[in-house]
């Protein structure tokens, strides 16, 4: 019989309050009852982008990778897939950044479904955290990452992707290609090359756990680590990753290639329990969705069969956390009653 998480649980009985999903064509409305859908236009995420932008102000921008100090602090972009997948941007739209860290929900949808949920997280826990991301948290204990969203757990997860070399890495960008519908996307050598020169600390947490039997192989693993969270996307990339594991890994433009209930459901509990690392505790009972945050100054957001959202700014607050990005994904959420826990 199955086992699942609390977080698992609470997940799907939440998902059961929502409308069941309107797969529809990209940038039209076919909704049999559109006037539920919510009433989100350019004018809204304007507003509310105006009114939290300064909170720049009182973040920094992530500066321990060389590369990512270069980004220019006040630079800020919200972005909504809305129900029929239609997209609304406002703000520096153009921007490209680095993923970072949202790359790992690609990551261990691509291993999960290549290995198993049971055989991936039969080395990799299930817990939420209270320590921050680059934690070496429960590895000198019992040499086990705590979950797949703190760095320890993600280099685990990219490590298991099936494939030599550069493979691995290859299956996570053509994910997100596939996902925004966007081939343009690729990773930046410049900041992979930062990555790769500073991250120490990533690369005493793969000899750990290489230590530990968990990992097999060389470094290239860990390379793999690197350039996927050197994947350069735009606010608009975040909300179709968004959208579309807030439909069962249904595109934004109704495409069920991967259509996978089970996957989504895991992904969206791993990012409600620690997507947004020690800050999750708060940020669910403030924003209450599954999100996952990157320190390249971009949060993804899932609203469960509604939609998708994508924030961007790069200074970030003392957990690792855009805080401009989290003041607007919170003003949205409360005009639109939008929290889970309604």
């Amino acid at each position: 019989m199955k086992r699942y998480t609390f977080s698992t649980l609470l997940l799907s009985l939440t998902l059961t309050c929502f409308n069941p999903i309107n797969h529809t064509v990209y940038g039209q409305n076919t909704s049999k009852n559109s006037s539920k859908n919510l009433q989100i236009n350019e004018k809204t995420l304007s507003d509310i982008l105006e009114k939290n932008k300064a909170f720049y102000k009182e973040g920094k921008v992530a500066d321990y990778i060389p590369e990512l100090g270069k980004m220019q602090a006040d630079k800020i972009t919200f972005s909504v897939v809305n129900e029929n997948g239609k997209v609304i941007n406002v703000g520096d739209v153009n921007q490209k950044f680095t993923i970072q860290s949202i790359s790992k929900i690609i990551a261990l949808m691509i291993a999960v479904t290549e290995k198993g949920e049971k055989n991936v997280f039969s080395k990799i826990g299930y817990f939420g955290t209270d320590k921050p991301f680059n934690h070496y948290a429960n590895l000198e204990t019992t040499g086990k990452p705590l979950n797949p969203m703190m760095n320890a757990g993600a280099i685990l997860t990219t490590s298991m992707i099936e494939g030599e070399g550069e493979i691995p890495f290859k299956k996570i960008l053509e994910m997100v290609r596939y996902i925004t519908k966007n081939n343009s996307i690729d990773y930046s050598k410049s900041v992979y090359n930062s990555e790769k020169e500073t991250g120490n600390k990533n690369r005493g947490m793969f000899y750990l756990m290489k230590n530990n039997g968990l990992i097999e192989g060389d470094e290239e693993k860990l390379n793999n680590y690197f350039k996927q969270c050197s994947i350069e996307v735009t606010a608009e990339d975040l909300a179709k990753i968004g959208y579309f594991f807030a439909h069962q890994c249904t595109r934004f433009d109704g495409d069920t290639t991967y259509k996978n209930a089970e996957v989504s459901q895991l992904i969206q509990s791993q990012m409600l329990t620690a997507g947004m690392y020690e800050f999750s505790g708060e940020y669910s009972r403030t924003v209450g969705l599954p999100s996952k945050s990157g320190v390249g100054g971009g949060i993804t957001v899932s609203v469960p069969n509604k939609i998708g959202i994508g924030v961007f700014s790069p200074a970030l607050d003392k957990h690792g956390n855009s805080a401009a990005g989290y003041h607007m994904i919170l003003d949205l959420v409360k005009q639109y009653n939008l929290s889970l826990f309604q």
